[in-house]
């Protein structure tokens, strides 16, 4: 078996539990009594140590390789998933919530970088296409586990249930170091190395902020689903269901996306899948039943399912030889900034304005954001015809 697909088998288990965690963290934390904006603080502590340690977990990564950091977020993350079934209160969820985001960003950002490693263009593209149809399973087992698990066997036990899953994972890495292979460069890199250097780059500030944007538009999902679905009195197993469907469509748009980007390009594929999930933010606060919801999850899925993929492929490009982990690392840091932010932002707008106008929000920035990355795909194929004539004419290009 290649050992993409084991790499992908080891990050479905975790990632698994990662997703199942925030639906059952939202849940969970509604039925102990709290309101949105506590919710929106709750999810926020996944993302406060992501923010200080993403650019460093992306160093160790470049310098040290990929083994041990996928070792301790895998560890960590059972580790915070066991606090809530020791002691059930409210006050222990944002102990949970903190110690899962502060271990699994070492994970995440190792793998991304792994995968990337593994070969260069359109191989590239396939690799991360591969790893992101992994995710988009999690996406569907993570929230339908946690929701049919909740209903069966409760809270307490649900969270025991996802502290379980990583077990194997941090088996295999412990006992079989073969599975991950060294990192290609283990190099002391010259000079001073920093952020700046990066995020002066405009080609790759620009996917940095893309892909800050595209989170927005994941963290509405994953935050207000829940809650409005419980508003209209769905159950947990019903909200699986829906978060499933969103999921589903993961699962689709990233299975034909290497054919997408074979005809055009990364940039035009992320553009025009976020020109659709703006239209799907539009309509979202208008549905208002089972089947509606289910629709528009859909749909949703469908626009925003290019999204982290190609941000990770882009971001990976058009980062420096050598610190490309460096790049994924700072990647994250935006991701979780806003997964930080967001929900707070989101949580007070619901609470004041309404549903409707977070939506609105959110689809404004989905649209700079499918702008910007058209705007990089006309560049690029602007670019691609001129070396064409270049080449045909030889004495144009002197």
């Amino acid at each position: 078996m290649s050992p993409i697909y084991l790499i992908v088998l080891v990050t479905v288990l975790t990632h698994t539990s990662f997703k199942g965690s925030k639906v059952l963290i939202s849940l969970y934390a509604i039925e102990l009594g709290a309101n949105p904006l506590t919710i929106g603080v709750l999810f926020a502590m996944y993302s406060v140590f992501p923010v200080l340690l993403s650019v460093y977990a992306g160093k160790l990564s470049d310098r040290f390789g990929f083994r041990v950091p996928m070792l301790f977020g895998a560890t960590g993350l059972a580790a915070g998933l066991l606090l809530p079934f020791i002691v059930p209160q409210l006050a222990t969820l944002f102990i949970s919530a903190a110690l899962v985001g502060l271990c699994y960003i070492f994970y995440t950002v190792a793998v991304q970088h792994l995968i990337g490693a593994y070969g260069d263009g359109i191989e590239r593209t396939r690799n991360y296409s591969i790893f992101s149809l992994g995710v988009a399973l999690t996406a569907l087992l993570g929230p339908t586990t946690a929701g049919f698990a909740i209903d069966v066997i409760g809270y307490r036990s649900t969270y025991l249930l996802l502290a379980v899953l990583p077990v194997l994972p941090i088996v295999l890495l412990f006992f079989v170091p073969r599975l991950i292979p060294a990192a290609r460069s283990r190099h002391k890199l010259k000079g001073r190395q920093r952020i700046t250097d990066l995020l002066g780059d405009p080609p790759l500030r620009r996917i940095l902020i893309t892909a800050g944007l595209i989170e927005t538009g994941l963290e509405l999902f994953n935050f207000f689903l829940p809650i409005y679905a419980r508003s209209i009195g769905l159950s947990a197993s019903l909200i699986g269901v829906i978060m499933g469907s969103f999921a589903m469509a993961l699962l689709v748009v990233r299975t034909f996306m290497p054919s997408l980007v074979r005809r055009t390009s990364e940039e035009r594929v992320l553009s025009v899948s976020l020109y659709v999930a703006t239209a799907a933010c539009l309509v979202f606060p208008f549905a208002s039943s089972f089947p509606q919801l289910l629709a528009v999850a859909f749909v949703l899925g469908l626009g925003l399912g290019c999204g982290s993929p190609l941000s990770l492929v882009l971001a990976y490009n058009r980062s420096p030889r050598d610190r490309s982990g460096e790049a994924i690392g700072v990647r994250q840091t935006v991701n979780k900034i806003t997964e930080m932010v967001m929900p707070l932002i989101f949580g007070s707008l619901g609470t004041l304005l309404g549903m409707g106008a977070v939506f609105c929000v959110d689809a404004g920035m989905l649209a700079l954001a499918a702008w910007l990355m058209g705007r990089d795909a006309t560049t690029r194929a602007e670019a691609r015809v001129s070396a064409q004539r270049t080449q045909e004419d030889p004495v144009r290009g002197i």
